[in-house]
């Protein structure tokens, strides 16, 4: 019968698989290049595939090692989840978390929740990637992060998901645009319009269209930014419109600029803000009790009477909403 690998020879094989180069490989692991050889040669042996081929320029990785490194990357990842259950269940964030946040959400959050965590848990360590959603849920699948904060729903594999809030989206324009002469907005009235998004691969620009029920057929787009303060420039600068996430407003995105924004008489014009993390992962418990803290700390306003929404107007300047 055959040895069973062992989670240093998965450990240096993924190494290998990450670097494609023995002597970066063994460097990252911290060991000699003859001892990362000797463990790769021991699992080939144990396993009877050969997993890498070598060559005097470069190593290719052959088909059935593909494979194994991508288990192997799930088992470390559900052995490093392991060992930081055994640690919060003894006491909640009281050792790490690596955590990703995309960029539409991040400076919105992170301010407030970092404070709050480190008045609370001064032992926790955290560590945050703000990113893309694509390629954060990638590194949630290889156990490079732990938890996602985003927007949902976003396509992933074996993951679980919480919702934790909505954000709702406004209509972001100068105040001699049209629009702004109207007593009501809905959706419908955006058809047609120079209509500013984020660019290809920002979930904030998919979610917005569907809160609408637009698609970019229905919409002129003159420009498409990298950041939600680029197309705040570029409103201020009467190019377009743009719908634009409440958390960004109420975090003063347009201080020193004229733009107004208007709620829309629609309902459900929102995105829904949540957390997602491997399925079955044993710290299901603790990232609960994180999303807990997030949702505490965005709590959204009283609602108000829908007489009283219809035609809400606020100007970045003052801050204060004025009625149309």
């Amino acid at each position: 019968m055959s040895h069973q690998p062992t989670l240093r020879q998965l450990r240096y094989l993924c190494a290998i698989g990450e670097h494609l180069h023995f002597g970066k490989a063994a460097q990252a692991c911290h060991v000699s290049q003859s001892t990362l050889s000797t463990a790769l040669q021991e699992l080939e042996s144990n396993l009877g595939v050969s997993l890498v081929e070598r060559t005097h320029k470069s190593i290719i990785i052959t088909r059935i090692g593909e494979e194994i490194i991508a288990r192997g990357e799930r088992i470390l990842s559900d052995v490093e989840d392991l060992m930081a259950a055994a640690d919060t269940s003894r006491t909640p964030f009281s050792g790490e978390m690596r955590i990703g946040v995309i960029p539409t959400i991040a400076p919105y959050v992170l301010p407030d929740l970092l404070g709050e965590l480190r008045d609370r848990y001064p032992d926790f360590k955290l560590f945050i990637r703000e990113d893309l959603s694509e390629h954060l849920t990638r590194a949630l699948e290889t156990g490079e992060l732990d938890l996602l904060l985003l927007a949902l729903p976003y396509r992933a594999e074996r993951v679980e998901t919480e919702h934790l809030f909505y954000d709702e989206f406004l209509l972001a324009c100068d105040p001699s645009h049209p629009l702004t002469q109207r007593p009501s907005i809905c959706t419908q009235d955006l058809a047609g319009s120079e209509l500013l998004l984020l660019e290809d691969g920002h979930c904030l620009r998919d979610h917005a269209l569907e809160a609408c029920r637009l698609s970019l057929k229905d919409v002129s787009v003159p420009y498409h930014a990298t950041s939600l303060n680029t197309i705040v420039q570029m409103v201020a600068s009467r190019i377009g419109i743009t719908l634009i996430p409440k958390m960004a407003v109420d975090k003063q995105i347009l201080s020193g600029t004229s733009i107004c924004v208007r709620r829309l008489d629609d309902s459900n014009v929102h995105r829904s803000i949540g957390l997602m993390w491997r399925h079955k992962s044993p710290r299901a418990s603790e990232f609960r009790l994180f999303g807990d803290m997030v949702r505490k700390l965005n709590q959204p306003d009283a609602a108000e009477p829908a007489s009283e929404q219809q035609g809400d107007l606020v100007r970045s300047g003052s801050g204060h909403p004025a009625a149309v």
